[in-house]
Protein backbone atom coordinates (compact mmCIF):
# COMPACT_ATOMS: atom_id res chain seq x y z
CA UNK A 1 0.00 0.00 0.00
CA UNK A 2 1.42 3.16 -1.34
CA UNK A 3 1.10 6.20 1.41
CA UNK A 4 -1.40 9.36 0.40
CA UNK A 5 0.73 12.33 -1.07
CA UNK A 6 -0.02 15.29 2.19
CA UNK A 7 -1.13 18.66 0.79
CA UNK A 8 0.84 21.58 1.62
CA UNK A 9 -1.52 24.16 3.65
CA UNK A 10 -1.32 27.39 1.28
CA UNK A 11 0.77 30.49 2.19
CA UNK A 12 -1.38 32.86 4.77
CA UNK A 13 -1.95 36.10 3.40
CA UNK A 14 -0.07 39.37 4.47
CA UNK A 15 -2.17 41.53 5.70
CA UNK A 16 -1.89 45.37 4.14
CA UNK A 17 -0.88 48.10 6.43
CA UNK A 18 -4.07 50.41 7.49
CA UNK A 19 -3.46 53.89 6.06
CA UNK A 20 -3.86 56.76 8.16
CA UNK A 21 -7.10 58.47 8.70
CA UNK A 22 -5.67 61.62 10.57
CA UNK A 23 -3.37 64.34 8.54
CA UNK A 24 -1.94 67.23 9.44
CA UNK A 25 -3.87 70.45 8.40
CA UNK A 26 -2.82 72.68 5.34
CA UNK A 27 -3.63 76.53 6.87
CA UNK A 28 -3.12 75.53 10.86
CA UNK A 29 -0.39 72.98 10.11
CA UNK A 30 -1.29 71.34 13.59
CA UNK A 31 -0.31 67.41 13.29
CA UNK A 32 -2.81 64.99 13.73
CA UNK A 33 -6.06 68.17 13.34
CA UNK A 34 -7.51 66.89 10.08
CA UNK A 35 -9.63 63.85 10.45
CA UNK A 36 -11.21 62.47 7.38
CA UNK A 37 -14.86 61.19 7.60
CA UNK A 38 -16.61 58.87 4.41
CA UNK A 39 -20.40 58.75 4.11
CA UNK A 40 -20.91 55.88 1.40
CA UNK A 41 -24.37 55.86 1.76
CA UNK A 42 -24.78 59.35 0.95
CA UNK A 43 -21.36 59.16 -1.71
CA UNK A 44 -20.01 62.49 0.55
CA UNK A 45 -16.21 62.76 2.08
CA UNK A 46 -15.27 65.48 4.60
CA UNK A 47 -12.38 66.63 5.81
CA UNK A 48 -12.53 68.41 9.09
CA UNK A 49 -9.50 70.51 11.08
CA UNK A 50 -10.81 70.24 14.58
CA UNK A 51 -8.11 72.66 15.44
CA UNK A 52 -9.05 76.03 12.78
CA UNK A 53 -12.17 74.36 11.98
CA UNK A 54 -11.31 74.22 8.19
CA UNK A 55 -13.73 72.22 6.18
CA UNK A 56 -13.74 70.10 2.82
CA UNK A 57 -16.65 68.15 1.06
CA UNK A 58 -16.55 66.19 -2.26
CA UNK A 59 -18.02 63.52 -4.05
CA UNK A 60 -16.46 59.79 -3.12
CA UNK A 61 -16.97 56.31 -4.53
CA UNK A 62 -17.26 53.43 -2.87
CA UNK A 63 -13.08 52.86 -3.65
CA UNK A 64 -12.02 56.17 -1.43
CA UNK A 65 -9.81 56.20 1.06
CA UNK A 66 -9.79 58.61 3.62
CA UNK A 67 -6.28 59.48 2.11
CA UNK A 68 -7.39 60.19 -1.12
CA UNK A 69 -9.94 62.85 0.17
CA UNK A 70 -7.15 64.44 2.38
CA UNK A 71 -4.97 64.23 -1.21
CA UNK A 72 -8.13 66.13 -2.92
CA UNK A 73 -8.26 68.79 -0.59
CA UNK A 74 -4.52 69.57 -0.34
CA UNK A 75 -4.71 69.95 -4.36
CA UNK A 76 -7.58 72.00 -4.59
CA UNK A 77 -5.53 74.42 -1.90
CA UNK A 78 -2.85 74.28 -4.14
CA UNK A 79 -5.00 74.87 -7.16
CA UNK A 80 -6.21 78.27 -5.60
CA UNK A 81 -3.47 79.27 -3.81
CA UNK A 82 -0.10 77.36 -5.47
CA UNK A 83 2.32 79.51 -3.39
CA UNK A 84 1.46 79.67 0.58
CA UNK A 85 0.34 75.68 0.52
CA UNK A 86 3.73 74.32 -0.59
CA UNK A 87 5.44 77.09 1.58
CA UNK A 88 3.83 75.76 4.73
CA UNK A 89 5.05 72.39 4.42
CA UNK A 90 9.03 73.12 3.49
Amino acid sequence: MAKRKSRAKPAPKKKMPKLETVFTCPFCCHEGGVECLIDIKNSIGSAICYICKAKFSTEVTPLTEPIDLYHEWIDECERVNPKSVLEKFR
